[in-house]
């Protein structure tokens, strides 16, 4: 069998398959509230046959939104609209789970559809105003950006203790493993790079304090038996940010304070958005030696993500230990069944066993209908031409 279509087992979290789909901003939600379509969008993916399924980054405050179509976890009224998409997941045979964010001086940010640059005048005409961004310090992420609130010590504390209560009510909406981001120049990752972390607290002097008292903050909510992800931007290391030895010594760090799996993302720099003026090699791609040196050098597992479109690109990574899940995105929007497609492709399809049971019947009627077709067609090409005579001439 593929390695793709083996179970994946991690604390008490057992997924059918190695394929996942990652966190994919969706920006409608309804004041911080997931939606029928997030509903319809998530359950898709299970029926498709994924292992593992993520809601997108859901903000852990307010004012830690990207776009005002964020959905949160920074109320209790959140988590019902979201247990019933974890519910529907699971349902649907996929480990339900979700990722927790805050972006820091890159919030207030308009939707795709209308930019997905800072937040205008025009905007608020609309109804969507620009609301006050915070960072580690007073450094906007580029010309035409805000400039950042300057979170003072114990502004940092609070939101620690904010993402400590997000877990908490993920926990409850019923997700079966979470993840923190780290990346994207988001706020964990702000604190982390030196370009946009200048404090002079503790904060400051030891850069990675935020990041793993965030982790501590969420190991503490989040079961022992389910499963903590981080992610991280292997762009840090590949484009000049955070070297190598200090990207491993963290993750070390993480691991010691209960994080399982990274999540190498192949773009996402401190200033720019994630693939914002770069080429497709060095943002979209999955940069899999890399994270192949991260794996043995921290003994976490690893996430690969970044233009997986062919299945046996997918396995590659798996077989060669660059990766121990693969994250397939962008491919899936455009092709929800990829999971139960790739087990086609590389031979791991046995009577469409993965397939949602509602439509077996129909599959498996239909190959045999194809292959009764392939059939009668070899017969006919095969069968000897009637011999010639005058009658028949």
């Amino acid at each position: 069998m593929a390695l793709l279509f083996t179970p994946y087992q991690l604390r008490g979290m057992r997924a059918r398959n190695r394929v996942v789909i990652p966190p994919m901003q969706q920006s409608t939600g309804v004041d911080g509230m997931a939606t029928d379509w997030h509903l319809a969008h998530l359950a898709r993916f299970a029926m498709g046959g994924a292992g593992i399924v993520f809601v997108e980054s859901t903000a852990v405050e307010e004012r830690g939104r990207n776009t005002h179509g964020d959905v949160g976890l920074w109320k209790d009224e959140q988590i019902a609209p979201l247990a019933r998409i974890a519910e529907a997941i699971r349902r649907d045979g996929a480990v339900a789970a979700i990722q927790l964010g805050h972006t820091g001086r890159k919030a207030a940010l308009q939707k795709w559809w209308n930019g997905h640059g800072p937040l205008t005048e025009a905007d608020a005409a609309r109804g969507e105003p620009a609301w006050p961004v915070a960072g580690p310090s007073p450094l906007p992420v580029g010309p035409g950006w805000p400039t950042p609130q300057v979170l003072e010590t114990a502004d940092v504390e609070q939101l620690i203790q904010r993402w400590r209560e997000a877990a908490r009510r993920a926990r409850e909406a019923g997700f079966e493993a979470l993840e923190v981001h780290g990346a994207h120049g988001y706020l964990i990752h702000q604190f982390l790079s030196p370009v946009a972390n200048q404090r002079t607290d503790r904060y400051g002097q030891h850069r990675w304090r935020f990041a793993l008292d965030v982790a501590e903050a969420v190991r503490k909510e989040w079961p022992d038996d389910k499963p903590l992800f981080w992610r991280v931007s292997l762009a840090d290391v590949a484009d000049g940010g955070l070297e190598f030895d200090e990207m491993a010594g963290l993750l070390r760090a993480l691991k010691d304070r209960g994080v399982d799996v990274v999540d190498c993302s192949s773009g996402g720099g401190i200033s720019s958005y994630p693939t914002q003026g770069k080429s497709v090699s060095n943002s979209l791609l999955f940069r899999a030696e890399l994270a192949a040196r991260l794996r043995e050098a921290s003994g976490l597992q690893v996430m690969g993500v970044g233009l997986v479109v062919e299945p046996q690109t997918a396995e590659d990574y798996l077989q060669a230990g660059q990766a121990d899940l693969v994250a397939v995105g962008r491919e899936a929007l455009y092709n929800p069944n990829w999971p139960v497609h790739a087990e086609v492709a590389l031979g791991a399809n046995d009577n469409y066993g993965t397939w949602p049971l509602q439509y077996r019947m129909y599959l498996i009627r239909r190959a045999a209908a194809a292959d009764a077709l392939r059939k009668a067609d070899s017969t006919k090409s095969t069968r000897p031409a009637a011999p010639h005579t005058e009658a028949s001439s």
